[in-house]
């Protein structure tokens, strides 16, 4: 049978398989009906039914190459997967992809083509067939450095990722004390979790927020209405310690600042140093996952509910 591109990515569609699968199918049977009999006989449609489980599990991979870097997170559906070296791999790959061709969103990373021919998203698809699980590229986060400096990154556990550009006034990114602080500050991000660099960010809508937090705290622990807005007030006054990066107290050493080791490195190293950036991602921040009861999974199973 003849057929064409568009024939593929029909079956494709339709069925789940990878695009290899689907062109093999179109070879041996010659027919697009026969041709998804064929691929739910030998078990390569599945992929199609597995896009809708939830896949919260997964990992974030880094890439970082001189003055480009990406954090991709991956997800499948299953920790026992996440740890599956064809996984990891794709994730890697994935991460590698996004940097090499300078891509910022999901949609340009599923459709960007990797080393063996194949789109992330074909990829995806031949995954899901050999691993069995839902597989989802679901955020990537992208971060370029135009002068002197550094991108740093850091992934803990493929749980946490982070990414942080430091700038400078001249090129010092040989020195080792340099080095040491980039390295220091995405342990930071990823432990301390600012989500400003410094107080002058700090929206007021932000900052309206955390009141109304503090507040109804201080209520349900039973503080006196009337003492409540000065102690919201006091606590404001300690927000920039809490959550931004220059403010916080260093991880390594509490009697220090962020702020303060980077002066202090500054003139270690003889330059200026700027943080101007930073991203984190946590995984599988933001999905719903599903909650399992093993005993009530066993008696509907057996009947006894």
């Amino acid at each position: 049978m003849a057929y064409t591109a568009a024939d593929v990515k029909n079956l494709r569609e339709t069925t789940g398989a990878g695009m290899m699968d689907c062109k093999k199918a179109l070879d041996e049977v010659g027919d697009f009906q026969k041709a998804v009999d064929y691929l739910r006989a030998k078990g390569l449609a599945a992929a199609a039914k597995k896009q809708s489980r939830v896949a919260a599990e997964g990992m974030i991979s880094a890439c970082v190459k001189g003055k480009l870097a990406a954090l991709v997170e991956v997800n499948c559906e299953t920790d026992f997967v996440a740890k599956n070296d064809a996984f990891q791999a794709f994730s890697a790959t994935a991460a590698n992809v996004a940097v090499d061709a300078h891509i910022s969103s999901v949609e340009e990373l599923l459709n960007a083509k990797t080393a063996n021919g194949l789109t992330i998203k074909d990829n995806i698809s031949e995954l899901t067939i050999k691993i069995g699980e839902k597989i989802d590229v679901r955020r990537v986060e992208a971060l370029s450095l135009d002068g002197n400096g550094m991108i740093g990154s850091y992934v803990h556990s493929g749980k946490i990722g982070v990414l942080c550009r430091v700038e400078t006034d001249k090129d010092v990114t040989g020195n080792e004390a340099f080095q040491e602080l980039v390295k220091d500050l995405c342990m930071q991000i990823a432990a301390a979790n600012p989500q400003f660099l410094n107080a002058s960010e700090i929206d007021e809508d932000f900052k309206a927020k955390e009141a109304e937090i503090y507040a109804a705290q201080l209520k349900e622990q039973g503080k006196p209405d009337a003492m409540i807005p000065n102690i919201v007030k006091g606590k404001l006054n300690k927000l920039a310690s809490e959550v931004c990066l220059y403010e916080q107290a260093f991880v390594k050493d509490s009697d220090s600042t962020v702020g303060s080791l980077i002066e202090k490195t500054a003139k270690t190293v003889g330059a200026s140093i700027k943080v101007t950036k930073f991203i984190k991602l946590n995984l599988g921040e933001g999905i719903q996952k599903k909650e399992e009861n093993f005993a009530e999974e066993i008696a509907k199973l057996t009947g006894k509910n």
